[in-house]
């Protein structure tokens, strides 16, 4: 019985999340395998290594989004999960911002951040 959970995500640019994961201090391996409970392990695109025994990972899915895999429960054992996974959340967002207002015809724009 897999103990690993699938949730759909907005993230659609593998290189940001990348980014983002190692902006909050993960260690970060493609096409790698997220460890689970007991040994078990499932491939992803991404994987971000965390500490402790349990992975998170991305897969790629056909529309180009993300699906974020784990064990849940294990992740839970060192970290708050839905911290953990809104931080990743708000990094993807803050940086997929910045990389689009980098983008050419933007360079320009009258653009005004406005965080809460």
């Amino acid at each position: 019985m897999s103990h690993f959970s699938t949730l759909r995500t907005k993230i659609t640019d593998a290189e940001i999340l990348k980014s983002s994961l190692r902006d909050l201090g993960a260690s970060v391996k493609t096409e790698a395998s997220i460890r689970g409970y007991n040994g078990q392990s499932v491939r992803a695109d991404i994987v971000a290594v965390l500490e402790g025994d349990y992975d998170i990972g991305w897969s790629r899915n056909a529309d180009g989004s993300f699906d974020l895999i784990a064990d849940l429960w294990g992740v839970a054992k060192k970290h708050n999960q839905t911290e953990l996974i809104n931080s990743i959340n708000q990094k993807y967002a803050v940086n997929k911002t910045l990389a689009e207002v980098k983008r050419p015809g933007l360079q320009n724009a009258n653009v005004r951040l406005v965080l809460q």
